[in-house]
Parts: C-alpha cells; sequence; structure tokens
C-alpha cells in the first residue's frame, strides 16, 4: 500500500450523509475472522455469554453497545490479553488459540488503544517502531532509518510533527494519532480502533474516516467501536451489537442508523428530554483579560452566567482546555482576573478554587480526573474530605454513606464503592470523577469532554446531570469537540480560535457552519 495515498489533504466524509466510503466486500468472500461461543468470567461476574463475531477482509465492522457490554472484553481476547473460558477463534478458515499479545500481532492483528498507549519519554518514531527499532550490524538502532520509515505514515494520518517530535509535545489529539500511525506501521490485516476520533475535532474525525475507508479499499479489515453512532454509519458496513455481554443484534448497511442502534444497544427507545427556555440568572463566572503561556499575545474575556450551559468550542489546540486549567489555579495564568458573582477570586491552586465554589472535571479522567487504584469511596469523597473527618480522622462511615447516595444518584455501575475505580467501564469511570465534583456542591463547574469515550445511555445522563445544575444555578461551562454534543446541549456557544474568544452564537444562530467558521478563521468570522 503506498503510504503517500492519503495524506492531510485526503479526501473529506461528510458524516451526516454515510455511503461515501468504500465499505467492504461482497457477502460471497470468506471471512477473515471467525469468533463463536465467547465466554468470559471474572471472579463471579460473567463478561461475556457465548458472544459471536465475523469479520471479512476489506470490511468495516461497527461493535457497538453500552459501556460494560462486553465489547472491550471481546477485542482483549483477540488481541491476546485475556483468555477466553469457551469458545473457539478461527483465522483465515483456520483454528488459532490466540495466546498473548504477540500471537495476534504475528497473526496480522493491531489495536488502536482508547486509553493511549504512548511513551511520553520517547519522540514520534519511537513509539511508532517501539519493539521493533531497525537495527544497523543488528546492534546499533537506526534512527535515520525510523525517521525515514514514520514520515510517510504521518503524512498518511495528518500528523503535522516530524518524526523525532517528543511526544510529551503533543496534545492528547496529536498522540491518538501517533497511536494509529503505529497500527498503520505494522500493515496489519485486522486493525481494531476502540474510540479513535474520541480526541479528534470534527476536521480530523473526517480525516481518519478516510483513512478507514482507504485501508478498506486495499483489503484490511477493520473493527470500529464507537459511541459516535453518525460516525458508525458513515464509515460501517455492518454493526454488530452487544448487551450485557450478549449478541443483542446486527444492522446491515440500510439499517444502520441512531434509532435502531439505540433500541439494541439499551432495549429501548431514548427519550430525549424537552428543552425548556433558559433564563439566566444574575451573576456567574466572569473570564477578563486571561492570558496563557500557551497563547501568550491572545486574551480571553467570556461570561458564563448562573442557569445556563455554555459551550466552548473550537479546534484541538486552540486553547481551551489551557484557558480552564488557568481558571482552576492548575497553571498560573500570565495576565487577567477570574470573578465570581461579580468577587474577583485570589487563585493560586485548585484548593483556592474549590474553596471558592469552581469545579473542573478534566479531558483525562484517567491521567488527571480519578486515582484509578483507590476505591470508588476514595475518589467519590477525595475533594470533600474535610466534611467527613473529625479531629483530624476520616470518618469511614460518613464517606460509605455518601459514596452510596452517589452510586444511586448517578446510577453508578459498581459492585461496591470498595472496587478500584480502575475496574469500572469508561461510563462509569466518569460518573464517579464527576461525583466527586458534584459533591462539592460548586457554584461554577467546568466540564472538558464530559462524554468522551462515554455511551449514549450515559451521555444521556450526564447531559441531565448538566441542565440540573444549571436549574439549580449553577454556571456550567461545557468544553466539547462533539459538534453535535455542543450544538444540541448549549444555550449559548462560544467558540475560540489561536487562544482567544472568536464569538459567541445564540439561539438560532448556533450551527455546526457557524461553529466551524470561527473556529478555523476568527478575523473572518463576522
Amino acid at each position: 500500500m503506498n503510504t503517500h495515498d492519503v495524506a492531510a489533504n485526503g479526501p473529506r466524509v461528510d458524516l451526516a450523509s454515510p455511503g461515501q466510503l468504500p465499505v467492504g466486500p461482497s457477502d460471497r468472500d470468506a471471512p477473515l475472522l471467525v469468533m463463536t461461543g465467547i465466554a468470559k468470567r471474572f471472579g463471579g461476574v460473567t463478561a461475556l455469554h457465548g458472544v459471536d463475531l465475523t469479520v471479512t477482509a476489506g470490511e468495516v465492522v461497527a461493535l457497538v453497545g453500552e459501556n460494560g457490554a462486553g465489547k472491550s472484553t471481546l477485542m482483549k481476547i483477540l488481541g491476546g490479553v485475556h483468555q477466553p473460558d469457551a469458545g473457539a477463534i478461527r483465522w483465515d478458515g483456520a483454528p488459532v488459540a490466540i495466546a498473548g499479545v504477540a500471537d495476534a500481532t504475528a497473526l496480522g492483528i493491531a489495536f488502536v488503544h482508547q486509553e493511549l498507549n504512548v511513551f511520553a519519554n520517547l519522540d514520534i518514531a519511537g513509539n511508532v517502531f517501539l519493539g521493533r527499532e531497525p537495527r544497523r550490524a543488528g546492534l546499533f538502532l537506526d534512527r535515520a532509518a525510523m525517521y525515514r520509515a514514520t514520515a510517510p505514515i504521518l503524512a498518511r494520518v495528518g500528523l503535522d510533527c516530524a518524526p523525532d517530535t517528543p511526544v510529551a509535545n503533543l496534545s492528547l489529539a496529536q498522540r491518538q494519532l501517533v497511536e494509529i500511525a503505529k497500527a498503520l506501521s505494522l500493515d496489519a490485516r485486522l486493525i481494531i480502533m476502540d474510540e479513535p476520533t474520541s480526541s479528534l475535532t470534527l476536521a480530523e474525525a473526517e480525516r481518519l474516516l478516510a483513512i478507514i475507508g482507504d485501508l478498506a479499499a486495499h483489503g484490511h479489515a477493520v473493527i470500529y467501536i464507537s459511541h459516535r453512532l453518525h460516525e458508525v454509519a458513515a464509515c460501517c458496513r455492518r454493526a454488530v451489537v452487544l448487551r450485557d455481554g450478549r449478541n443483542a443484534g446486527a444492522l446491515t448497511r440500510g439499517q444502520l442508523d441512531h434509532d435502531h442502534l439505540v433500541r439494541l444497544m439499551v432495549g429501548r427507545d431514548l427519550v430525549a428530554p424537552v428543552r425548556a427556555a433558559v433564563t439566566p440568572r444574575p451573576g456567574g463566572l466572569t473570564i477578563r483579560g486571561l492570558r496563557t503561556s500557551a497563547w501568550p499575545d491572545a486574551t480571553v474575556d467570556l461570561d458564563v452566567r448562573r442557569g445556563e450551559v455554555l459551550g466552548l468550542a473550537g479546534l484541538v489546540g486552540a486553547g481551551r482546555s489551557e484557558l480552564a486549567r488557568a481558571v482552576f489555579g492548575i497553571d498560573r495564568p500570565l495576565a487577567g482576573s477570574v470573578a465570581l458573582d461579580g468577587a474577583v477570586l485570589r487563585i493560586r491552586s485548585p484548593r483556592h478554587a474549590i474553596r471558592a465554589g469552581l469545579a473542573l472535571l478534566p479531558e483525562d479522567r484517567k491521567l488527571a480526573g480519578l486515582v484509578l487504584a483507590m476505591a470508588v469511596r476514595e475518589n467519590t469523597t477525595l475533594a470533600t474530605l474535610r466534611s467527613h473527618a473529625r479531629l483530624g480522622l476520616i470518618n469511614r462511615a460518613s464517606e460509605r454513606a455518601a459514596t452510596a447516595r452517589a452510586i444511586a444518584e448517578l446510577g453508578i455501575k459498581a459492585a461496591s464503592g470498595e472496587v478500584p475505580a480502575g475496574s469500572l467501564s469508561g461510563g462509569n469511570q466518569q460518573k464517579v470523577a464527576l461525583a466527586k465534583w458534584l459533591a462539592t456542591q460548586p457554584q461554577a463547574i467546568i466540564l472538558d469532554e464530559p462524554t468522551r469515550g462515554v455511551d449514549v445511555g450515559a451521555k444521556q445522563e450526564i447531559y441531565a446531570l448538566m441542565r440540573a445544575l444549571a436549574a439549580q444555578g449553577a454556571a456550567v461551562l461545557m468544553i466539547s469537540s462533539d459538534m453535535e454534543e455542543v450544538i444540541a446541549q448549549s444555550d449559548r456557544v462560544a467558540v475560540m480560535h489561536e487562544g482567544a474568544l472568536a464569538g459567541i452564537l445564540d439561539g438560532a444562530a448556533i450551527s455546526e457552519e457557524a461553529v466551524m467558521r470561527l473556529a478555523v478563521d476568527r478575523a473572518g468570522a463576522a
């Protein structure tokens, strides 16, 4: 395959108009992969109940379901991370035993994980060729050869960085593209993509879907796992739906619409809540003249009113997360002020921000939102330990009671409050991270990518929580790269471009075109 064929200027894909991508071969072709009767138990919990999955070369198959439905477990069995308790796997018509990751790699199976497996202390090329670096005379690392081999792959995924760029210098979205480049470098026959666009902007997601179409056209099979159902409809030939560890059904291309998918995923129709007109209340969060080190020549003036959800959109790298970190005291701003209800706050650390009534749900829940090795109880009460302590000692009974309330109110699926947060599904981890901040009863809350990697049912629950916070009088700032989410959930939309506020859209002025115009060209936005 020519690695120069699809680069940054590759074909664009209209996510609202499926059918533009090559999506696979005819039904007459022999399957590349057949998984039958796959079962898996973890202790007393059955994760998979006899699941079947078939994938043909050159086919893009969606694997969808709510968090906890068994998608990740099934793919970890295919990738050699877990061993099945029952069932069989056939590859190219022959039975195989995938005893480890090396076996999967040898077969030609590559995995692009949702939770990034890149090493920040290495450069891009070092990550792409990790464990199989080219060497001279079998001894010395041939960096020049590694950089030459990496450059065209980076062009193909649209990552405009030199191969020797340290991964530590890359944004979350750019690191995701490094993961995809790593899989492409293997020239794998089957690529599993787990939420590959969760950190990408609309334009980057379109580019990735074009890359997937190119892979299918050249005979590669792709298993595409995503909660963004419009992407499933845009790029997949079939969808296999799991629910509670079982096959819930399968849909062919003509059936791939939101309602059909949701009905199989959750076993019922989801009814969207009726949005009432919002009347903002006096006060709220006021940001004036804020400058961050990411964009030292740009300033931000922004008002987040009590009683509203203000969406903050923009391209990755526009400075949205940096703004949130500066407001919350994680990073020291170069200039500017933050006020709540007209009173200027002196925020020198997150502790000061919490005491002032602010909360921040960070973009990366695993890195910054949770302590994965700690129990759900410990994570839930982490920001409010003072309220559960007496004479300097933590009252465990008080902690347990608060955690039980949070589990019940947010619908967190956990065996108990004592299980490690890292053992939960992505959506339930996000709910735990959110519960921690709800316990502080924030007056203003910043939610940075609140539904990243979260299934459709959990998304609706998080949206309802956001709306409830606003109804109670909180000022809610939602940072999101999901255009549908921004438009559907925001009362107003603020758009950033190169570290500055490009404009604010309200009412009928909110549209995908208007948001993107502001995001890509502040000067020409008017």
